[in-house]
């Protein structure tokens, strides 16, 4: 599965580098091989909150499959460069080899510095998106997002947002029944900046309190590439397909079927996009053809245009 290294800056946010820490902890506990480093410019690092954290001076060596997260810091937006030239190569050199490069809150300005924001969408902490916007112009700074990937470069809002898009790369990689489970586990299914799009639809449609619906979308997230019967669903909830139907609309939205849709349509555009072809991603996620996935795809596309 691959090595994820944390880059530690002086004063650091805790919950930047914890949260997502704790999702890969929580992979590798699941039984997938994730190996988490910590590497810093030296040995200790003292973060935001006052606690001195421990860090590797040398970097591990790194493979496409890895991840580099950089949580943010205190005053990201001040003029003072908090990593040596050295530290921003080793990112762009990661990125070059095929890696991908996350960022939490403010950890946005390093990989702005580091140039690998020009020509990609990113966000940041609401409160600095606008600076971030100026300082780097080439980049396109998005303002109502709770994370952002773009050609492997993952750009997370403010400091709790790192959880959301460490969870929503666990849905892509591994599935969306994974990330569920870890959801869960950390009791973060309710999204914590409400007004704001979230691209992960095991997320999205998943901060309600309904029992009844969260163990019908265990089943669907596990098995979403199945034809799956709503009288054999509501079996499982142990209710009438009517009922549920209804619990499903109040707590998603959605009927089953069109959750499960956006499951298959999610996971065909992450095959789609690592150079799977359409008629083999459709295929792979559960259509008998691509004719379906083309439809929802660009049913998807439209309504991202007109919201």
């Amino acid at each position: 599965m691959g090595r994820v290294v944390f880059l530690l800056l002086p004063q650091l946010h805790l919950l930047d580098l914890a949260g997502p820490a704790q999702v890969f902890s929580a992979a590798a506990d699941s039984g997938l091989d994730y190996r988490q480093s910590f590497v810093a410019e030296s040995s200790e690092v003292v973060t935001a909150q006052g606690l001195p954290v421990r860090a590797d001076v040398d970097w591990p060596d790194l493979d496409p499959a890895d991840l580099v997260v950089v949580p943010g810091w205190r005053s990201p937006a001040s003029r003072a460069e908090p990593a040596q030239p050295a530290t921003l190569r080793r990112l762009v050199a990661h990125h070059a080899a095929g890696g991908t490069v996350v960022s939490v809150c403010g950890g946005a300005y390093l990989l702005g510095r580091a140039g690998l924001l020009a020509g990609r969408r990113c966000t940041t902490h609401h409160e600095l998106q606008d600076e971030l916007a100026r300082r780097y112009p080439a980049a396109t700074v998005l303002n109502d997002r709770l994370y952002v990937v773009d050609d492997r470069v993952a750009t997370s809002a403010g400091i709790a947002s790192g959880i959301d898009l460490a969870l929503h790369l666990m849905a892509v990689r591994h599935g969306p029944a994974l990330a569920a489970r870890i959801a869960r586990e950390m009791v973060v299914y309710a999204r914590r900046n409400g007004h704001e799009r979230q691209d992960s639809a095991m997320l999205r449609y998943r901060s309600h309190l309904s029992d009844v619906v969260h163990r019908v979308q265990d089943v669907i997230d596990e098995r979403f590439t199945e034809a799956l019967p709503l009288v054999e669903l509501a079996g499982v909830a142990r209710v009438s397909e009517r009922t549920l139907t209804r619990l499903f609309d109040a707590s998603t939205g959605l009927t089953p079927l069109r959750y499960q849709q956006l499951l298959r349509v999610e996971r065909a555009e992450h095959l789609i996009g690592h150079g799977v072809a359409v008629e083999a991603a459709a295929r792979a996620v559960g259509f008998t053809d691509a004719r379906m996935l083309r439809r929802l795809r660009a049913r998807a596309r439209s309504t991202h245009s007109v919201g």
